[in-house]
């Protein structure tokens, strides 16, 4: 089981802090706010109150165990530099701070952080392609070319295979996934209605109606392919 360590119980820092927690990872939560601590004390495998500035308190926690420590006190700049710096320190192999700036970014990397995010800007931005394109309803940008859409599957494709489409020579984008709903038996016998995602789909699956298809490539081949 990964272990995680998150620095700051703001709302940034307590949202990844319950998500990695409900899905069965161990949780270390740190803040120096002690009420944050106590209110989420339940929610994680360990919640404790400190000064995260203070290098000795750090290493009393023997966090060189953990898999990734997550920084989300991006608004405290230098208390987000101290922390970065120690927990690379500590051993700890992924490091990813949070950044209220590029000039903030920079430092971080600097002192070694492995990922920098700015939550705030890449909210911004998935909101302004969104409104832009609504047929895409989500959006991971992989590098400055490179991003995975979600898109409801365009209605010329349906009913046809993967290979009829031939995305691949037309667009230059590849399907990495489908995603729709199944008929499934809950615990009382009863159907319902599931997602079910299939990955890496074969060439002789056919898009359907309601799918919603994940879609990789370069920004402009995504463009062409949604606009298709």
């Amino acid at each position: 089981m990964r272990q995680f360590v998150i620095i700051g119980a703001g709302r940034f820092g307590r949202e990844v802090a319950l998500t990695l927690s409900s899905r069965g990872c161990q949780v270390m939560l740190l803040d120096s706010d002690e009420a944050r601590v106590q209110q989420l004390a339940e929610s994680v495998t360990q919640a404790i109150q400190v000064d995260v500035t203070d290098e000795k308190a750090l290493e009393s926690l023997d966090l060189g165990d953990m898999d990734v420590a997550v920084v989300a006190i991006g608004s405290k700049l230098e208390a987000s530099i101290l922390a970065t710096m120690k927990l690379k320190e500590l051993g700890i192999p992924t490091v990813v701070s949070k950044a209220g700036s590029l000039s903030h970014s920079k430092i971080l990397t600097r002192v070694g952080a492995d990922k920098v995010i700015f939550p705030e800007k890449d909210m911004a931005v998935r909101l302004a392609r969104s409104l832009i394109s609504p047929s895409i309803s989500d959006m991971v940008e992989l590098s400055d070319d490179y991003s995975i859409i979600e898109i409801k599957v365009p209605a010329y494709l349906i009913g046809k295979s993967l290979a009829d489409a031939d995305v691949r020579s037309r667009f230059g984008v590849d399907i990495v996934a489908f995603k729709r709903l199944a008929p499934r038996l809950d615990e009382h016998g009863e159907t319902e209605l599931k997602e079910e995602v299939i990955i890496a789909p074969k060439a002789a699956e056919v898009f359907q109606k309601d799918d919603t298809l994940v879609v990789l490539g370069k920004e402009k081949d995504l463009g062409r392919f949604e606009a298709s």
